[in-house]
């Protein structure tokens, strides 16, 4: 059975191999289509890229050690179920990752004056090997203005791989956090 997380909420990984799924359903009328993207930062003890290719996103969709794989972008977020998926296999990861931090931004937000207030049925969720939900973080707050969205992040701590709720909203770009991890 599924865990149903709280924002600020801490779960043990049990899985070494598994799926991040993301999902979202975008209101009508905006005008134009919601193109949300999915990025990871393989960060090390210091909170900093391990390096430019431990960030993996639309244009870099496998991560060196080969732990990280994004299956890709959805340019509309159209359709039920996960829109974007993350693959991590924990075994493989560069011994110098500490922690992956799982976000999403909103694509040309600014230019087509979209926002996550325009989002709804926002979802990160993990899923084992075989397809199984093991938790599901269900963002049900308004990020009225916000254009980026902290979902959650993979943590070791103790020899042992965690999991935490973000769910942190900011106005930022992909850019902008690009600059901070580096």
């Amino acid at each position: 059975m599924a865990i149903n997380l709280k924002k600020g909420q801490r779960e043990q990984l049990n899985a070494q191999k598994f799926t991040v799924g993301l999902g979202w359903d975008t209101n009508s009328g905006s005008g134009h289509d919601f193109d949300l993207d999915a990025s990871v930062f393989m960060l090390g003890e210091d909170k900093l890229l391990i390096s430019d290719d431990f960030f993996i996103f639309y244009n870099n969709l496998v991560s060196p050690d080969a732990a990280i794989t994004h299956t890709g972008d959805n340019l509309t977020g159209v359709g039920d179920g996960d829109d974007e998926s993350i693959l991590v296999d924990l075994s493989k990861i560069d011994p110098r990752v500490s922690e992956i931090r799982i976000l999403v931004t909103i694509f040309e937000a600014a230019k087509r004056k979209q926002n996550f207030g325009q989002i709804r049925n926002s979802f990160v969720r993990i899923l084992d090997h075989q397809g199984i939900e093991m938790m599901k973080y269900e963002l049900d707050e308004d990020f009225s203005i916000e254009t980026a969205v902290e979902f959650g992040r993979i943590y070791r701590r103790n020899g042992e791989w965690k999991f935490e709720a973000v769910g942190v909203g900011t106005n930022e770009g992909l850019i902008d956090y690009l600059n901070r991890y580096q």
